[in-house]
């Protein structure tokens, strides 16, 4: 076991919202194995913001499937439904440097902007690089005393990130960047310079929920001391934004590490919304954990 010269504390962030299928098998063992390379410190996340959908039985579920694995936490799990003060104190800090917004148009009313666009320009509307439209509906188009009046009014609303404000917030003698550890978790780095911008106004909050993914993973990663990400190349181009809002509040930017995606069949991630076959399903179909193991292409454990 190597002992670094400085914190390695990396983590593993599920939701709470199903299941967990080999994708996050094989995250988790990433995570774990790479902490225990470098004698550093493995946590847990639940990220469970979506109070509607998360539920205790998925947590226990998540633990019983990590317990399985042979992978264990060195504390207990944060739960981010526990801190949302935290998150909405940071919204907050934003707000105050005028950097985000509410904006109260529906996904219906995207869509149609989009698709008018579109016909007009005969263009294909700008995209994020997950491949949805921009938000079409520059913050000009309502005062703020308008937007304000809206809100106490009852009117629902989203919370947006004034990218263009933010970008010139940001700006310094720094670039904005993030080292990415290529091949390991622990190997060399390289400097990617952030493309904040691709992503639009992000929505950072809503009504409901003073969070969003966006903004309470940055926050998480700050609490908990995290030193490294490691986590699925899918969220490669969202650092971009992470790294943006770390600069914004004053946190600090981990190292990351974008590991290979599992992919089904037909060449698609895998992911609860398509019905990935469970862990507990092919535990329950007679795998163990050295199979799992195999079909992610990784190494047995030594003990076998």
């Amino acid at each position: 076991m190597c002992v670094p010269a400085v914190p390695f504390v990396c983590r593993f962030a599920p939701s709470p919202n199903g299941r967990l299928h080999l994708g996050h098998a094989f995250s988790a063992l990433m995570n774990a194995e790479a902490a225990r390379r470098m004698g550093g410190t493995f946590l847990l996340r639940m990220e469970d913001i979506d109070t509607t959908r998360c539920r205790p039985e998925y947590e226990q579920g998540i633990l019983q499937d990590l317990a399985w694995l042979g992978v264990a936490a060195d504390a207990p799990p944060r739960r981010q439904s526990a801190h949302f003060a935290d998150y909405a104190a940071a919204l907050a800090r934003l707000d105050a440097m005028g950097l985000v917004y509410p904006a109260f148009e529906s996904r219906s009313d995207i869509a149609r902007a989009v698709i008018e666009a579109e016909a007009r320009t005969g263009r294909p509307a700008p995209r994020d690089p997950d491949g949805a439209p921009l938000f079409p509906f520059p913050r000009a188009v309502l005062t703020d005393a308008e937007r304000a009046s809206r809100r106490v009014g009852g009117t629902p609303f989203v919370v947006r990130l004034d990218m263009a404000a933010a970008l010139a917030a940001a700006a310094g003698d720094r670039p904005l960047a993030w080292p990415e550890a290529r091949d390991t978790p622990e190997g060399p780095r390289e400097t990617v310079a952030a493309d904040a911008a691709a992503w639009g106004d992000v929505v950072l909050a809503r009504k409901e929920v003073p969070t969003s993914y966006h903004l309470s993973v940055v926050v998480d990663d700050a609490a908990q001391g995290i030193t490294h990400v490691i986590r699925g190349m899918d969220l490669y181009h969202a650092t971009s934004v992470h790294v943006l809002l770390q600069r914004l509040l004053g946190l600090p930017t981990p190292v990351y590490h974008h590991h290979r995606l599992i992919l089904d069949a037909s060449g698609h991630k895998l992911s609860k919304s398509n019905a990935a076959t469970s862990l507990a399903a092919l535990r329950a179909g007679g795998a163990t954990p050295q199979e799992i193991r195999r079909r992610l292409g990784l190494q047995p454990t030594p003990s076998t």
